[in-house]
């Protein structure tokens, strides 16, 4: 971060970057940058900076509230509209406290103040004019295919539940995020899911809210080429040795490929600090979300998900921002699908834009033995992971379990009790309140469910009865 920071200042301020004088308060003209940059092509906020590059720094005392009070109002209708999701984050530089801003581009047309501003060479500035506005809208519309807008969709060709479960998610990651108030047609507009054309005067729900929430056969109507092909080549390296074809909504096809992870894939703990995080999921969480939110869905080639005896790798198609190997810290994170990817971010099944490819490459070493992931941005983005003969053995074991969990056990267990065994099994050293969360089961259920499964040593409890303790199978 350092070395980003020292860049944006030798650089100095441009069309993707701005100094601002800030000691105590956020400056008051902040949200107009932050506008600017959502409606041209994103940038960076340096506040503690003067425009001649000189450091001044922000007020020690002062700068976690600033960055809470930043957080609170990017969330404020009245400031700014639509809501953008943005963090920020506080940097020591040259002995001084600074506070960066990463504003990312926007699919839509935002407003500060009821007002829509754009931006150059010399800052932001207002658009005034009628044509100035209809232009902006027309740029948005030609750079997102995810703002195509289907109008005779409707919610009745969404899958049964799906919107109620991802709304629930957002309450439980963020329970004091502003859509929580919001009914469900206000969600929609909000999120981006459902948009005006304000140069054809065309509106509906869009295909972001088609892949995130429709029915595979509603999906399969509007986008007939949509799949994504699961395999595991290690025996049967010409055809398969298992295949799971995934042509659901994004939030239920995450689930199937981590899932699919989970059964061929062997799952490691590491201790990070005095917290166990489990390795696998760390990693690939974020592989599995990049390929859903990155994609560019309007191109035929289907997405693959394939296990080698040597590596996974991951193919879908792109529409490139950058061209080679993406490497943390030496690329500007930009978003395919920016309201898929907003939808991830608040259900907790992805990080702030850039942070994914950053704990890939973090965890790496720990869990595949060496750091030759890579990410190929071309035409076709290309995610490689490098296996180990020893954890396909352990994934072959995982897969065994994973068939008699879910085959010889089907009889014995019912439903609820199944669940809560395979979040477990996805997650071993896991607690009830996780496994509450996962399954979205109640604790109270969930807890009479591990009591049986207990009685029948089918799983363990460990731990101390302070902390309450993990179940292992």
């Amino acid at each position: 971060m350092i070395k980003k920071i020292r860049h944006l200042i030798k650089q100095g301020e441009g069309v993707s970057v701005e100094f601002k004088h800030s000691k105590d308060n956020l400056p008051s003209n902040l949200f107009e940058t932050v506008c600017a940059f959502l409606n041209r092509a994103g940038g960076n906020i340096l506040l503690g900076v003067k425009d001649d590059k000189t450091i001044e720094g922000i007020n020690p005392d002062k700068a976690e509230a600033l960055c809470k009070d930043f957080a609170n109002l990017s969330n404020n209708p009245q400031k700014l509209f639509p809501n953008f999701l943005l963090d920020a984050h506080i940097v020591e530089y040259d002995g001084k406290k600074l506070i960066h801003i990463l504003v990312p581009i926007s699919s839509q047309v935002h407003k500060c103040n009821n007002k829509i501003f754009d931006r150059s060479t010399d800052g932001d500035f207002e658009l005034n004019t009628s044509e100035q506005i209809k232009n902006l809208y027309l740029r948005k519309s030609s750079l997102y295919s995810e703002n195509l807008i289907y109008p005779y969709l409707q919610v009745s060709d969404f899958a049964v539940g799906i919107v109620e479960r991802v709304r629930k998610m957002i309450r439980i990651q963020r329970p004091e995020h502003p859509w929580n108030e919001l009914n469900d047609d206000e969600f929609y507009k909000t999120a981006g899911l459902w948009r005006k054309d304000f140069a054809s005067g065309q509106e509906g729900f869009t295909m972001a809210a088609l892949l995130l929430f429709g029915k595979p056969e509603t999906i399969g109507s509007a986008l007939p080429h949509y799949k994504i092909d699961a395999l595991l080549r290690v025996r049967d390296t010409e055809r398969y040795d298992d295949r799971e074809n995934i042509r659901c909504n994004l939030v239920e096809a995450y689930d199937k490929l981590m899932q699919f992870i989970t059964k061929h894939l062997p799952d490691k703990f590491f201790l990070e600090g005095t917290q166990r995080i489990s390795l696998r999921d760390t990693i690939f969480r974020e592989i599995v979300a990049n390929l859903l939110i990155h994609r560019e869905y309007t191109n035929a080639f289907p997405s693959t998900f394939i296990i080698y005896p040597d590596k996974l790798e991951v193919k879908n198609a792109n529409k490139p921002h950058h061209y080679g190997q993406l490497f943390p810290l030496e690329f500007e994170p930009f978003p395919k699908n920016p309201h898929i990817a907003q939808i991830f971010t608040q259900i907790g099944r992805s990080e702030e834009l850039g942070t994914g490819i950053r704990n890939v490459y973090k965890y790496s070493l720990k869990y595949c033995g060496n750091e030759g992931i890579e990410f190929l941005e071309q035409d076709i983005f290309t995610t490689r992971v490098p296996i180990t003969t020893q954890s396909l053995e352990s994934g072959k074991i995982n897969g065994e379990l994973y068939g008699e969990l879910n085959g010889e056990l089907n009889g014995e267990l019912n439903e609820g009790q199944l669940k809560v065994l395979r979040a477990i099994r996805f997650e071993k050293g896991i607690n009830a309140t996780k496994i509450s969360f996962r399954t979205e089961i109640p604790f109270s259920t969930v807890d009479k469910h591990l009591r049986i499964l207990i009685e029948k040593q089918i799983i363990e409890r460990r731990g101390s009865k302070k902390t309450g303790g993990y179940y292992i199978i």
